[in-house]
């Protein structure tokens, strides 16, 4: 695809979902409002079919190929939902998948990515290259690799989040200030401010994303993709792509505001405040963006802003962790 895609390619893709993608509640709170002194509105994807937003991608990009593409098999690589969304879309589509996965990955999206019925193959996040193991998959066998965010189809899909969250804004009278959701390697965060300008144009977007995992935030700094350091050591697993896409950084640097960028803490505090003023589940990279909110890095006072709280596939112990925290002040 030589160009970048457009509003209208979200809208196609939105069409492709009808019926398959859950229509994700946005959600107010009139405690956190009034703590913040704006509105702060929360898409709630945690709901969404697979417990994250990645299955709109997903079925997106099987639902684009051809037929005989199709029955050769789909490949992807994934810490979880993105390995969940690909699962599951296989199944609908009955398109057989193999999933290149962490070791290290959240016991639950192992699990309910298997109970999809595609074959799992782990690697060590710190010695082998996904890429490479993915890339050698598809070369036996003659499947079509689904990139996890770094493709127009992937990208175009997520963004029927962002199309569906301007919609709905819309229907209830306010114009948004502001938009944020989590960023990995830019899948959402791009496809996201496609569907909210298309719809907005006067909104701004932004990506949210983990202190020392900000490749995106320092990208659209200096004018050039940026790379973390380091490839693990957040608590937002879901979150650790290592640069910005060849796709998603041009879309980024067209479309996104300022980066925005979290502790692994204040993640911890706004999967706190998810659960008890929102009741949603939210894991920690889902949180990113709300924590933005939440501690005024994303300005909510005397505006209307909205997040992406992006996946709920959170593990027990992580989430009890969350839970257990001395509440953050009112």
């Amino acid at each position: 695809m030589s160009s970048l895609p457009t509003f209208a390619d979200v809208q196609a893709a939105a069409r492709r979902l009808e019926g398959v993608a859950v229509r994700t509640p946005l959600l107010e709170n009139a405690r956190v409002n009034d703590r913040l002194g704006g509105r702060l509105f929360v898409k709630a994807e945690c709901l969404q079919r697979t417990g994250s937003f990645k299955i709109r991608g997903a079925y997106n990009f099987l639902a684009s190929m051809t037929e005989a593409d199709r029955r050769k098999g789909a490949v992807g690589w994934s810490s979880g939902n993105h390995a969940q969304g690909l699962a599951e879309a296989g199944r609908l589509l009955g398109v057989r998948t193999t999933i290149v996965m962490p070791a290290d990955a959240p016991a639950l999206k192992v699990a309910n990515t298997r109970a999809s019925g595609a074959e799992i193959v782990l690697y060590d996040r710190v010695k082998d290259s996904r890429e490479e193991i993915g890339l050698g998959i598809a070369r036996k066998t003659g499947a079509t690799v689904v990139p996890p965010y770094d493709h127009p189809w992937i990208l175009t899909g997520q963004g029927t989040a962002g199309l569906e969250l301007a919609e709905q804004a819309k229907a209830l009278g306010v114009t948004l200030d502001a938009v944020a959701a989590p960023c990995s390697g830019g899948g959402l965060s791009t496809g996201v401010a496609l569907g909210v300008k298309g719809v907005s144009p006067g909104t701004s977007v932004h990506a949210g994303e983990p202190a020392g995992f900000d490749d995106l935030a320092r990208s659209l700094k200096s004018g050039r993709k940026e790379s973390n350091e380091k490839l693990s050591g957040s608590i937002c697993d879901a979150l650790l792509a290592p640069t910005p896409g060849d796709v998603t950084f041009p879309l980024a640097q067209t479309l996104l505001g300022p980066g925005l960028v979290v502790t692994d803490e204040e993640v911890l505090d706004a999967m706190e405040v998810a659960f008890r003023e929102f009741k949603l589940v939210v894991e920690p990279g889902g949180a990113v963006a709300l924590a933005a909110a939440l501690t005024g890095k994303l300005p909510v006072a005397g505006r209307a802003v909205a997040v992406v709280c992006s996946g709920g596939n959170v593990d027990h112990a992580t989430f009890i962790r969350a839970l257990s925290r001395e509440r953050p002040a009112a």
